[in-house]
């Protein structure tokens, strides 16, 4: 007990050395996240609370933001059950090119959101392989709202199955063992047994997919065409309003996705808090 005491304090960091790189990690939160979010909110409010109101009231800033939410709202249901059907095939079942997928799943983290959108144009521009096909059926893909939701679910696919996957390969297959032994059908044995264990890593992966599709820019970007009032998403409408040199307008509509930002860090915060043990076991296996 005594040696392993010593040991403790022979690798102990000297108590200057734990001040100095606290401080030094409270400096960078400060300089890289705090300051530039209360300059936002300094920048949002400089014509006062009426006009952010008046900028955030403006047709095409609720044009906007109704397209965000909007996209937001089919992102999160797809990736969320698709996600949880792609984890469960890769945690419970061994095929032949199972490395390949898992691989696979790392593509839009590895690829730039603009390449994304360059190959979305591919695919369904003017010149691209579904060209002819949708102009014969008058169906419109580009600069249009399919196109930035199928961009925005390129980007953000990831999210809930790299969360799954993990926790549960850590958990394991014994339950649900368990559950078909005691005569349990499928749907039974998944409503039951697997949705309630991996339920908080669910929701932490689609509390991630929200605030990514929220703030996507660069596939959005490329598919959307820039199109005020019809095109254009938060991150887009704010660039527009910051060349046009609008900048009290551009900064209420940024404190406002900022603000949407927030609550998705409080929701996290909470997650993490009340059920950080799944949540921790989980980031482990990452």
């Amino acid at each position: 007990m005594a040696e392993g005491a010593k040991i403790d304090d022979a690798v102990r960091e000297p108590a200057w050395l734990r001040w100095l790189l606290i401080a030094l990690a409270v400096l960078a939160m400060l300089g890289l996240v705090v300051l530039p979010l209360l300059m936002v909110l300094v920048a949002a409010f400089g014509d006062g609370f009426v006009g952010w109101i008046k900028a955030l009231s403006e047709p095409d800033a609720l044009a906007a933001l109704k397209l965000t939410l909007f996209t937001v709202a089919i992102v999160l249901p797809i990736n969320a059950v698709f996600g949880l059907l792609m984890a469960w095939a890769v945690t419970r079942f061994e095929f032949r090119g199972k490395r390949v997928l898992l691989s696979l799943l790392d593509l839009p983290f590895a690829v730039s959101p603009v390449v994304a959108g360059l190959c979305l144009v591919l695919l369904f521009g003017t010149h691209g392989w579904f060209a002819e096909w949708l102009a014969e059926n008058d169906i419109k893909i580009l600069f249009a709202r399919p196109g930035i939701v199928l961009a925005t679910l390129f980007i953000t696919f990831p999210f809930v199955v790299r969360e799954l996957i993990p926790l549960m390969q850590q958990q394991g297959a014994d339950e649900e063992l368990a559950a078909r032994s005691l005569g349990a059908g499928a749907w039974s044995m998944f409503f039951r047994v697997t949705l309630p264990n991996i339920r908080w890593g669910l929701l932490y992966g689609v509390l991630l997919c929200g605030a990514r599709a929220m703030g996507e820019f660069g596939a959005v970007s490329v598919v959307s065409g820039h199109i005020r009032g019809l095109t254009n998403t938060l991150p887009l409408h704010i660039e527009i309003l910051y060349n046009e040199f609008d900048t009290t307008a551009a900064f209420a509509a940024a404190s406002l996705l900022s603000g949407l930002a927030l609550v998705t860090l409080v929701l996290k915060f909470w997650l993490e808090s009340k059920h950080g043990d799944a949540l921790a076991a989980s980031h482990r296996k990452h």
